[in-house]
């Protein structure tokens, strides 16, 4: 099999309009932070109907931003959870706080709030929801205990650029919105990231942070306006964005529902393909609210499959098809065992999604051709000729 038959897991439509705009900050010299950035600020800002928005290299700059901006004490815990990437609580320990996992729900994957108020303490400054593979958390029971025990709330929403929840955007539920562009989001820049904040002066000293602490007029001070001095007003961080990001993401963001049309229509045709598998199909989404479909994820039982998610992954690999884990649940690994004595069975539901899950390839990218090869390898692996070798 040639590299080029092989489907890559999340990998994203990039489309002329993306090219030609690139190239055109590429000619102009103005490669950093500039225009183009501002428009894409603000074109993503309408688009989630919110007043405050800065565009940064990274959903986790984005995050490790929110989390010194809303000034906790030093070691103040943070509770989120244990079915995320690494970056959720790596932002949390590189801001000097601490992170408490409170498992999920089984069905949705999506942190449990009643695990969530349990957890909180007299040390408890806030709460990190993320909205996984798309789908929004319970923000309503959320909000009402964050209110209840006065916490900040940071949603991680790196999956949930579109995703919606009682006619709110998420993003827009917390004290801050953070959102990720990497190339394998629903929409990309490459690398990037945005924030949302609920006013100017909290965006402001975030913009600051982002740019190793100079006053704001530092973004500018090489503009056409003239030169501008800046002052260091706290030891920032180098979390910019740039033009030549923010060029791919301009027309990205023009398509953001049509591609999101096409994933729509990819899960369903998966749900319908896998109905009749022995593996556990992602939950329905719930009433009145929006799914980004930005992770389709089965669950991979060797009890019930005849084989284990791992042999699963090597299966699809050997058939040319790229597939993902999200995730293995945080204290599966070394580090947060160690630093914290973190155990998977102290985190149940999260364990078993964590040890079972497989994420197949949903990019708007994807053609018939590989989607009817993603189909017909699933079930040759499950119930097919691979598994027939398998026995043999």
């Amino acid at each position: 099999m040639s590299q080029e038959d092989f489907i890559v897991f999340g990998s994203p439509l990039i489309e002329e309009e993306e090219i030609q705009e690139v190239v055109a900050s590429m000619r102009s010299g103005w490669l950093g932070t500039g225009p183009k950035v501002d428009r894409f600020k603000d074109d993503f800002k309408a688009y989630k109907d919110a007043s405050f928005a800065a565009a940064v290299n990274s959903c986790t700059a984005a995050l490790h931003l929110c989390l010194i901006a809303a000034d906790l004490e030093p070691g103040s815990e943070v509770i989120t959870t244990p079915m995320t990437f690494c970056a959720t609580v790596n932002a949390i320990i590189h801001a000097g706080l601490t992170p408490v996992l409170a498992d999920v729900d089984p069905v949705t994957m999506n942190i449990d709030p009643e695990q969530v108020e349990a957890k909180i303490t007299s040390r408890t400054g806030a709460i990190l929801p993320v909205h996984f593979a798309g789908r929004p958390c319970n923000m309503d029971r959320l909000d009402e205990i964050a209110k209840k025990h006065d916490l900040i709330v940071i949603e991680d929403c790196a999956h949930a650029i579109e995703t919606e929840y009682h006619g709110k955007k998420a993003g827009t539920f917390g004290n801050y919105g953070c959102f990720s562009f990497y190339v394998t989001k629903n929409i990309v820049t490459g690398e990037g990231g945005m924030v949302l904040a609920r006013n100017e002066e909290e965006l402001d000293r975030i913009k600051m942070l982002a740019l190793h602490g100079m006053s704001k007029d530092a973004w500018k001070r090489f503009g056409d306006e003239g030169y501008k001095h800046y002052y260091v007003t706290e030891c920032g961080f180098k979390y910019n964005m740039m033009d030549i990001q923010a060029a791919i993401g301009i027309h990205q963001l023009k398509r953001i529902d049509a591609y999101w049309q096409k994933r729509r229509q990819l899960w369903q045709r998966y749900n319908e393909a896998f109905k009749h598998l022995p593996v556990t199909l992602p939950a329905d989404p719930e009433q009145d609210t929006r799914h980004a479909f930005h992770l389709y994820t089965i669950m991979v039982d060797p009890e019930r499959c005849g084989i284990s998610r791992d042999e699963f992954l090597d299966e699809m690999t050997r058939d040319g098809i790229g597939c993902g884990v999200h995730y293995l649940s945080l204290p599966e690994h070394p580090y947060y065992q160690k630093t914290f004595n973190w155990k998977p069975e102290d985190f149940p539901h999260a364990m078993q999604i964590g040890r079972q899950t497989v994420s197949l390839p949903i990019s708007a990218k994807l053609t018939d051709e590989q989607i009817n090869k993603i189909t017909t390898s699933v079930e040759a692996v499950l119930v097919g000729e691979h598994s027939g070798l398998r026995m043999a």
